[in-house]
Parts: structure tokens; sequence; C-alpha cells
């Protein structure tokens, strides 16, 4: 089987090849698999972007974590219908070169790879501004070590990249649920310097629960999608995990009790135990309420947490990356040369390439130490979101050919689809426009007409040189 072809059917048998006709090894199992999905979602969005957010909307973020992360479960959902019929590590831009057509294809694998690129820069960026805490060393210095570092582990081969990640997911997880017991603690025995002032009334009486109004909740809105973006990432994994059909649906199926615990119960608990006036843009909230607690170093161990959570994320990155760029060449619609695997399995020149890419993170550090986080995270935002766009378009299109017979049905189908799916698309459109509204956010849609331009021109070019090329004709199936 190669990248191009598609399978009318789909069984526990094409599971174990898929990855393998793509020339990948399957060397992530279960165990890896769903710790990255578990803690693919739990990064520097939650950790430090949830600070600006807090300071926006106050209680009511909660509420707008809530309604995203059902939002997030739909697509989810609708994700796996679609790697339930076909797993590819292509994943996103596969289903778009075949439900959409091969343009979209080209654009959705381009801007993800954008995306994680973007996001590599984003996490380095947190990351640097973690070490600050302990250290005063230059942002794009630290930025600068941690790209090097992350590029080397890259190198390895992806039965060692999904247990680093399996290790990184778990401090992360840890963490949350033993904030969480602290929390409670504090709240049910009233120990340390937050003891006396601790009440779940802090949710509603700084202001109410609404303190900056309806708006000020939309407006975070860009926040807590930021914060949600790489759950896909199982998706980008379904090449190289053993047994997909079996392991994919069950991680897809931890995204509510995810959100639920890790993002609103961390929430309610953090602004129960401290105010929500207390805390400030660009500080993690979690570093602020253990300080405010007086828990000097359970503050410095939630920084290393979150450093840990940033670097985290910036290494999923750089997998992601490598994968992407392959799948493009593979499919005539990137460089050749990308098309390469170490004797490990793992793609090394597109790996390299995106590495150097996220080096821009460093000179942004240099320039703007104190605004680098805001400058990028718009960026990563809107690219991101448009790989969700796709996912739902396709599933849609998906659906009404399985009901009408002209595809085999999935086994893991999405509830309420198409309806949930058309709901997602129009909430993430709220997003974007409230995008447009905040001055913070609107320069990502200054840059997106400027990206979507050039990978027109070039998509024209590619099909000029090579006019009757798979890369430029619609999959048929």
């Amino acid at each position: 089987m190669t990248s191009v072809q598609v399978d009318q059917e789909y069984d526990g048998s094409e599971a174990e090849d898929a990855g393998s006709g793509e020339g990948y090894r399957r060397g992530l199992g279960a165990r890896q698999i769903q710790m990255i999905a578990i803690g693919g979602a739990i990064g520097t969005g939650l950790f430090l972007g949830a600070g600006k957010a807090i300071a926006k909307a106050g209680p009511s973020l909660i509420l707008a974590y809530a309604i995203a992360g059902l939002v997030i479960f739909f697509i989810m959902r609708a994700l796996g219908e679609l790697l339930m019929y076909r797993p590819v590590s292509g994943s996103f831009s596969e289903y778009a070169r075949e439900f959409i057509g091969p343009f979209a294809g080209y654009v959705t694998g381009w801007t993800y790879w954008l995306f994680w690129v973007v996001t590599g820069i984003t996490e380095v960026t947190a990351a640097a501004t973690y070490m600050t805490y302990w250290w005063n060393i230059p942002q794009w210095l630290s930025a600068l070590v941690f790209t090097i570092i992350l590029y080397g582990v890259n190198l390895i081969s992806v039965k060692l990249f999904g247990e680093l990640e399996f290790w990184f997911s778990m401090v992360k997880v840890t963490a949350i649920i033993g904030m969480i017991l602290i929390c409670a603690g504090i709240l049910t025995i009233g120990f340390s310097d937050a003891g006396d002032t601790a009440s779940v009334t802090h949710l509603w009486d700084q202001g109410g629960f609404f303190p900056k109004g309806i708006t000020g909740t939309l407006m975070t809105l860009q926040i807590v999608m930021f914060a949600f973006l790489a759950v896909e990432l199982v998706g980008v994994t379904a090449g190289e995990s053993k047994n997909p059909k079996k392991v994919l649906p069950k991680a897809i199926n931890t995204v509510p009790w995810r959100i639920a615990v890790f993002y609103i119960g961390a929430l309610i608990m953090i602004l129960s135990v401290v105010p929500w006036t207390d805390f400030s843009p660009g500080v993690s909230p979690f570093v602020a309420a253990f300080q405010k607690m007086g828990l000097g170093v359970g503050a410095g161990i939630v920084n290393f947490v979150v450093l840990t959570a940033a670097l985290s994320s910036c290494n999923s990155g750089m997998y992601s990356t490598g994968r992407m760029l392959r799948d493009l060449a593979l499919n005539g619609q990137g460089p050749k040369a990308f098309t390469s695997l170490t004797k490990s399995g793992t793609p090394l020149l597109g790996t390299t390439v995106s590495a150097a890419l996220m080096l821009v993170g460093v000179w942004i550090n240099y320039q703007w130490p104190g605004q680098a986080f805001n400058y990028v995270v718009s960026f990563a935002t809107i690219s991101g979101m448009w790989a969700w766009i796709v996912i739902l378009i396709c599933q849609i299109r998906y659906r009404a050919k399985s009901e009408r017979g002209e595809l085999p049905k999935s086994s893991f189908r999405a509830p309420g689809a198409p309806w949930t799916s058309w709901f997602s698309l129009a909430f993430i459109a709220l997003v974007i426009v409230m995008m447009g509204i905040d001055k913070d956010t609107r320069v990502s849609l200054y840059a997106a007409p400027f990206w979507a331009v050039l990978l027109g021109v070039t998509y024209l070019v590619l099909r000029a040189r090579n006019p009757e090329g798979a890369a430029f004709a619609k999959r048929e199936s």
C-alpha cells in the first residue's frame, strides 16, 4: 500500500500494515498513545496562557473552557470516525485530499506543519520564561539550548520518543492532580497562608461570575482554544501505533474527563483558594497560586512541571513536523528529499529543517523578550484551528458518503454527527471573529492571507510542472 492509495475497508490486519506501508515502524504502544493523548493538551495554553485569560474573564473562564471542551470532544470524535475508516500517518492532509481535493490536502499539510513550527516557538518561549523563575538567564539563550536539546531527542527512534512523552505526560498529570488535592485540602482543612480566606465564594463574590461581562469571556476564546491545540496529535500517530483500531478510540474517549479534571477542575480549585483578582497576565496561575499560599517550595516544583510541559509540547511538535513534511513529499506536494527515513525510521531531513526554523523563536526572544509569547500564540491558534476545520468538513462528507453506501461505515461513529460537526464549525467561526476584534490577536488574521497566497502560488507552480501527477488528481473512493 502506498501513501496515495485508499483502503476500501478497514480491519485489524490493515491497521497493522498501515504504518509499514509508509515506511514507519509501529513503535507506539497503548500505554504511550494514552499518555500522549492525555498530555498533549496539557501545555503552555493552560499553564501560562490561563493567567492572561483569568485577568480578562475572571471565574467565567471556567465556563469558556467547558463549552470549548465540548467542541473539542466533537472534533476528536469526528477525527476518530475518520481514523477508523482509514488510519494513516498523514491524517488530516490525507483526508483533505480525499474528501475536499488535492489543493486542500496541500494547504492542510503545509499549514499543520507551520502550526507545529510556530507552536514549537511558543513552547520554547514559555520554557525560557519559566527559567527566569530561578535564574536571571537571557530568554534567547534558554530558548536556543532547549531547541538544540529537543532536536537531538527527535533523532532517536519513535519507540523512545513515545517513552519520553509518556513520562513527560505522567509528570504533568501527577502535578495537576496533586495541585487539585492540595487546594481541596486548603478548602476543607484550612492549612497554609490561604487557609483563612480560601472559599468557593471567590468564584462569584469578586465582581460576580462574569466580572468583565460576557464580552470579556468571549475575548478569552482564542486563549482557551490555543490551550486545546495538540489534542489532534493522536491522529498523526496513527501510522506508528500498534493496533490503532483498538488503541485510538480509547484515547479519544478520554477527552471528556481530561477536560473536566485538568482544566475545569483545576481552575475551580485555584480560583476558590486564590481570588481571580490576585492573578496577573504573563504569570502562570499555578505558580502564583502556590506563592499566595505561602508554599514557596511548591511554587518551585510547579514551575519545574510547567517547564516540563512546555518542553514536552515542543518535542511533540518536532515529531509532527517531520512526519507532515514526509507525507507531503510522498504525495508529490513537497521536496522528494523529505521522503527519506533513517535506519531507526525517523524522517531526519524534515525534522532538521523544522528545528532550524524553530530557531526563529530564539531571535523573537532576543528582540522582544516581554511580548514573544503573545506574538506567536495567535499565529499558532489560527493555523492549528485550520486542521480542526478540515477534520470536521471531511467527517461531514465522509458520513454522507457512508450513509449512501459509497464508502464503508466507520466502526467508531461520531455521536450526533453531522449536526455536532456543524455546531463545532460555527463555534470556530465565532472564535475567529473574536480574534479579529481583539487587537492583540488580530495580527494572525493579517498574516493568514499572505500564507494562503504563498500556498496558492507554489501549488500552481507545482501543478504546472507536473499536471498529470497524482498529487493534483482528486482521489476517487
